[in-house]
């Protein structure tokens, strides 16, 4: 039955509840964290150093570190000095290669041909696998492993990576490095009750002697949609929150605003997926915010922030627990099997797989962790 990691993708060493949530999860008995030196700029590495600080050596030395490296923009041997310096470790447990997606992009939008593409994918694996070896030998990783999502396309993809080569590439690095064997040890992919398709290279993987961990567990793509697969509640604050923004923003000078939140809660129910808003969130609705109080005075404009920020909490809670009344619908035929809520059922479909060693969940807050444990 797969464990469960903690997912570190949006972990950042500034906020002070992923902290506390890392070290909820260590007390709790997890025994691998899942981190990138891609994530936050490698916040999510110096996060897991700050919480580790908190443990004996002996705790933190039961907790294996998969990290990864983005292998178009950068090489393993500079990522892997990086990345120890802000983890504060002499050894990383797995170090694995990622962003394998943008090189795949790349090649197709150049227009090459489908051998001479997987020539040159392979080509690039094999590079990273022979810097991996070197890396294993001198002691500042344990093994290697290449995370991707074209893992879980299917085969007449044009995006698709065929993962058998894999064994191959890493027998070929360590026998040209006279390495008696290799350290190739971890796939990483998405797997999840929706997107099923990995299931066939994880059993691959698992034939092969190789880890398997499952990433995106709980967002689902599906029909060219992302699916939350969570449940949320209905805010019972919102309507109280949004009728104070209108009374307060029924001026002249704050009509922008005004409009904008009678907008919010005309469309609430109309964002496909949570990312759909938190993206409207960031690159329309707070510039907009930003620009209309500027005409509010340095005292007043503090309050209106205040209010702003309370408004926007209750506004998430609804378009989450709109957003989750879609994807029951949606989903209706894959969860009828399961009567518990959505991500019991999600998590609990990835823990029955055989072939799955590790569920990589982000946990940002202490209550995720509990939530997830318990399932």
């Amino acid at each position: 039955m797969a464990k469960i990691a903690f997912g570190t993708q949006r972990i950042s060493v500034h906020n002070p509840q992923h902290i506390q949530a890392l070290k909820e999860a260590i007390g709790s008995g997890i025994d691998m964290i899942d981190t990138s030196c891609t994530y936050l700029n490698g916040d999510a590495h110096r996060a897991i150093a700050l919480a580790f600080r908190e443990f004996d050596e002996d705790v933190c030395n039961e907790i294996e570190i998969v990290s990864k490296f983005d292998i178009v923009n950068s090489n393993a041997l500079e990522s892997v000095e990086q990345a120890l310096k802000d983890l504060e470790l002499k050894k990383i447990d797995c170090f694995m290669i990622e962003n394998l997606e943008m090189l795949i992009l790349k090649l197709i939008k150049d227009e090459v041909e489908q051998d001479e593409k997987l020539d040159e994918i392979n080509r690039v694996i094999y590079d990273a696998f022979l810097d991996l070896e070197n890396l294993v030998y001198s002691g500042k990783i344990l093994s290697y492993g290449i995370s991707a999502e074209n893992f879980s396309q299917p085969h007449n993809s044009e995006q698709f990576i065929p993962y058998e080569d894999l064994i191959t590439l890493a027998q070929s690095a360590a026998q040209e490095l006279k390495n008696d064997n290799h350290s190739l040890t971890t796939i990483e992919l998405p797997i999840n009750i929706l997107e099923v398709e990995g299931l066939k290279c994880a059993a691959w993987a698992k034939k092969n002697a190789l880890r398997v961990i499952s990433n995106r567990p709980l967002n689902a793509l599906y029909n060219n949609q992302m699916y939350r697969l969570a449940e949320y509640s209905e805010s019972h604050q919102y309507y109280h929150h949004l009728n104070e923004m209108l009374e307060l923003t029924d001026n002249d000078a704050l009509r922008g605003l005004y409009n904008l939140f009678e907008e919010l809660d005309d469309v609430k129910h109309k964002f496909g997926w949570i990312g759909d808003w938190e993206n409207f969130l960031y690159t329309q609705a707070l510039p907009h915010m930003k620009k209309s109080l500027e005409v509010v005075d340095e005292n007043n404009r503090e309050t209106m922030l205040n209010f702003i920020e309370l408004f926007l909490a209750e506004y998430q809670q609804m378009v989450k627990y709109e957003c989750c009344l879609k994807t029951k619908e949606t989903l209706k035929e894959f969860l009828s099997i399961c009567h518990e809520a959505i991500e019991v059922c999600a998590i609990g479909f990835l823990h029955e797989c055989q072939d799955i060693d590790y569920i990589a969940v982000g946990m940002r807050k202490s209550i995720y962790v509990h939530e997830i444990m318990g399932i």
